[in-house]
């Protein structure tokens, strides 16, 4: 009786009185090691340089940059303001405009073959312009390329297949043929999922992306959704925008010819040209 008595009255082991506690301070400990110190758990963080700027027009709100033959196709958004326009580099002059309707938000924009292809935010569906007439020729419905597509961010492609974002964790690569998607990619830093994917770019086998309110873009493996790096370009930010939650970066373009990479961001006046360690040399 006694013996029973003692085992009645004897303390609870330490991990039964406080395994709730603990249960959630590993939880939190988790939590700051994948969020709070995300620098320890994923790719590395390489700054940019800058190798030249560019007058750029201060009233667009880029969403979407692309070179074919030395000049840029931007796409602009904001609903009123949205535009398909054709850019100088050198000068930021834009050569040729045209205004999408009051209704459209527009986002980003690729060339593909004699084409540009151009999304829009919450539309629902994507248009193509005749590139050298830059009139329009067809609309495609979100729900044809994917049906849980809702939303169109930015598309980029590598040659085979378009690649669209749509301020998710998740690329879809989309078959230009038929206008379906073929397969998606889940981009993860570390164990990290990486939302906000926004304007994209294909560069030497990756995939560049701008992340919405970050002053950083990913390097992406189109194939795995790896992140290989970060790039930071803080130092970047024009002074005259940093107070502005709006003008964020947003608009990356490669020149693969001249092997020029090209950035800038919403209401940016300025276009940088920058290079990183690892981006192909640009020609003379």
């Amino acid at each position: 009786m006694k013996e029973a008595a003692a085992k009645r009255q004897s303390p609870k082991p330490v991990w039964r009185r406080y395994g709730l506690a603990c249960v959630v301070l590993a939880g939190a400990a988790v939590f700051a090691a994948l969020v709070l110190y995300p620098a320890k758990a994923s790719a590395d963080v390489i700054p940019v340089i800058k190798v030249a700027e560019y007058p750029h027009d201060q009233r667009a709100f880029s969403q979407g940059l692309v070179v074919h033959d030395s000049r840029l196709i931007e796409g602009t958004g904001r609903y009123r303001e949205s535009s398909l326009r054709e850019v100088d580099i050198n000068t930021g002059t834009v050569l040729r405009h045209v205004a999408l309707p009051n209704d459209v938000f527009g986002e980003g924009v690729t060339v593909w073959g004699d084409q540009i292809v151009q999304l829009t935010w919450q539309n629902g569906y994507l248009m193509t312009w005749d590139l050298g007439t830059m009139q329009q020729k067809s609309r495609v419905a979100y729900r044809q390329i994917d049906r849980s597509l809702k939303q169109g961010w930015g598309i980029t492609h590598d040659g085979k297949q378009l690649i669209i974002s749509d301020g998710s964790a998740v690329l879809r690569f989309v078959d230009p043929k038929t206008w379906r998607t073929v397969r998606r990619v889940k981009v993860r830093s570390g164990l990290r999922s990486i939302r906000n994917l926004n304007e994209l770019e294909y560069v030497n086998g990756e995939v560049l992306a701008n992340i919405w309110y970050s002053t950083r873009i990913a390097r992406i493996n189109p194939e795995t959704g790896k992140v290989n790096g970060w790039l930071e370009l803080d130092q970047l930010i024009p002074a005259v925008v940093r107070r502005n939650r709006d003008a964020v970066l947003n608009g990356i373009a490669w020149d693969p010819d001249a092997k020029r990479l090209y950035v800038t961001g919403k209401l940016w006046p300025s276009l940088y040209e920058i290079t990183f360690d690892g981006l192909p040399k640009a020609g003379p």
